[in-house]
């Protein structure tokens, strides 16, 4: 039996895994009374959940396991340099994407299913700004990033 070496990890990686244990920790806390207020609200999805986590932001469950799986989509992805960008890219595109669709909806209709609140919206700007950010510059700094699929630095 042989040891494996840890390759170090890019910093592309990097802020694919911490960007997506901060996803995972907010999609648990949205579940934990307190730390989301007017629990009594929360809803599995829709705009009747008044649910709001850290009493700013609106939730439902579908919201909460929504950063659930972009917390593990950033762990995954964080395996691999080429990965781990494009999870940060996609996923800024993503936001964006929520951030337009949030400012163009009646929040007070069928089609405000996420919910989504104004500090949300404003949240997935910069959350997409930020994540696209991180992985065009993330991959400009540090080691280079081989083509060579075997490698966790694979780009």
């Amino acid at each position: 039996m042989t040891a494996r070496t840890a390759l170090p990890r890019t910093p592309v990686q990097t802020a694919a895994l911490v960007v997506g244990v901060v996803f995972l920790l907010v999609g648990v806390l949205g579940f934990i009374p307190g730390v989301t207020t007017n629990y009594d609200t929360f809803t599995w999805a829709g705009h009747h959940s008044d649910a709001k986590l850290l009493g700013l932001f609106q939730v439902s469950a579908l919201h909460n396991v929504v950063h659930l799986l972009f917390g593990v989509a950033g762990l995954v992805m964080a395996r691999a340099a080429a990965a781990a960008k494009w999870f940060l890219i996609g996923g800024g595109v993503i936001y964006l994407v929520l951030w337009i669709y949030g400012l163009v909806i009646d929040m007070d209709s069928a089609a405000n299913f996420v919910p989504v609140n104004t500090a949300d919206n404003w949240l997935h700007f910069g959350l997409g700004i930020g994540m696209i950010g991180l992985g065009l510059l993330a991959t400009k700094i540090g080691p280079a990033v081989t083509t060579d699929a075997t490698s966790p630095h694979t780009r």
